[in-house]
């Protein structure tokens, strides 16, 4: 049996794994990366890139289809149609040269790649299921970067009907009917997608409200442009299996009663869970964490020499805070001196409008003890919003009441995702109110709407 011996082994090529290799490679450590599929994990493969090719090319169809009727700007097209298939493809064709750029770069920092499945011996070696026979690889340090993958419902299992946002991300066909069982933000993604390119959908969410962890002001503009596509939501409601005849959810609704969901399809998106089976977790003495894997702040495991990052280390399950991690460790295994001390994580959901969270909201900033001061400044005050025809929304700031230091900034808005990077680096460069209204922001532009919301906090607001 084949044996290679190396100083770091990181255990999957997600956004954490491949960052921690490329990083280490630069940093001259000699690096083996495992992966069993293809470059780039869940993110890049079946999660955030292809979801979002799939929503960007349902907000063109979308675009076209409203200039098709009476519209203000004076466009006349023809009614659109689409190819879900070609669509699909060119999707695909994005995420082929994604899966060669990390290929590449991993190649170009020295970084082995092994194709296949690890699963440990001890805590320094591990077996490797390859295509050409079983590899035996020994290490000096262990990166466990094994992500998560989608909940299944013991009541609709993944198959033909029902699937998951991995299936959502390759169909071919608009299905006529969708139900999207979890009205988090990957479910609402999804269905809004769906709901654009022609879907009549329904989503069944458990809780009183869709996207449950985001504040009702952030969430009302979101459930109005649910109303405007025709969506229909469906609140304390528990979906409970297929129909007899499979061709209909069975959901209790909030009343009580049991009512049948028509569907060609069924999206099962309740959240997801850390791949912590099937590559020897058992062989291994790791602390846990409830389903994930305890760190401290230098993502170091209860087992010396072995670190865990990404999503199979707990909440919030991000890619950049998995890259972020990544990189970290990738610095500390080459003697520098490193601990997690993020600010914040900013968390975006691509739904239509968009929604940026970073630092706290205002609930949380009071539960912490703090005196604050907060305000908003609408987009229906924004030259820029008004000139694209998307008014909605706003940005938030949150401060301390007395000294100004910013503690959190939220958005909801078209487009605001982009802004969300300014967010952070705020937050993360100890920014005051004072320091945010008096940047100068460029004119005319949705960002406008940052520097107002720090002045409309301050209490003079020039725009509104």
């Amino acid at each position: 049996m084949k044996e290679i011996k190396t100083k770091l082994l990181v255990i999957g090529a997600g956004p954490g794994g491949y960052i921690c290799a490329i990083r280490a490679g630069q940093l001259g450590i000699d690096t083996v990366v495992i992966e069993a599929g293809k470059p780039g994990g869940t993110c890049l493969n079946v999660g955030c890139i292809p979801s979002k090719a799939l929503i960007h090319a349902a907000e063109e169809f979308d675009k076209v289809a409203h200039l098709s009727g009476e519209n203000a700007l004076g466009i006349s097209t023809a009614k659109p149609s689409i190819d879900l298939a070609q669509t699909m493809e060119w999707k695909d064709g994005i995420v082929s040269r994604l899966n060669s750029g990390v290929a590449g770069l991993l190649k170009k920092h020295r970084v082995k790649t092994v194709e296949g499945w690890a699963k440990f011996r001890d805590g320094k070696t591990v077996e490797v299921a390859t295509p050409t026979g079983p590899q035996i690889i020994r290490a000096e340090y262990v990166v466990i970067a094994t992500g998560s993958k989608p909940v299944e419902l013991p009541f609709l299992t993944f198959g033909d009907k029902v699937i998951s946002s991995t299936e959502a991300l390759s169909l071919t066909e608009v299905p006529e009917k969708l139900a999207v069982v979890g009205g988090g933000y990957i479910g609402l993604e999804l269905g809004i997608a769906y709901a654009k390119l022609g879907a009549k959908v329904t989503v069944v969410e458990a809780a009183k409200s869709i996207l449950p962890q985001y504040d009702k002001d952030l969430v009302r503009p979101v459930v109005k442009r649910l109303s405007s596509l025709g969506i229909k939501v469906m609140t304390n409601a528990k979906a409970k299996g297929l129909s007899t005849k499979g061709n209909s959810l069975l959901v209790e609704n909030s009343t009580g009663t049991d009512v049948k969901v028509a569907a060609d399809k069924i999206l099962v998106t309740v959240g997801r869970k850390p791949v912590t089976e099937g590559w020897g977790l058992e062989e291994i003495d790791l602390r846990m964490d409830g389903p994930f894997i305890h760190i401290n702040d230098k993502c170091e495991t209860s087992m010396r020499g072995t670190f865990a990052i990404g999503d199979v280390t707990g909440e919030p399950m991000l890619a950049h805070r998995a890259m972020a991690q990544g990189e970290m460790v990738a610095e500390i295994i080459a003697g520098e001196k490193r601990t997690w001390d993020k600010v914040c994580i900013p968390a975006v959901c691509f739904t239509d409008p968009e929604i940026v969270t970073a630092g706290l909201s205002p609930a949380e900033a009071k539960a912490l003890g703090h005196d604050i001061k907060t305000d908003l400044f609408p987009f229906q005050a924004n030259g820029r919003a008004m000139s694209a025809e998307r008014e909605e929304g706003f940005v938030r700031i949150v401060a301390r009441a007395d000294n100004h230091l910013v503690l959190g900034i939220q958005a909801v808005g078209a487009g605001v995702s982009e802004m969300s990077a300014g967010f952070a680096l705020a937050l993360e460069m100890g920014a005051r109110l004072e320091d945010i209204a008096g940047t100068i922001h460029a004119h005319p532009t949705q960002s406008e709407a940052f520097q107002e919301a720090a002045l409309k906090t301050l209490g003079h607001a020039l725009h509104i």
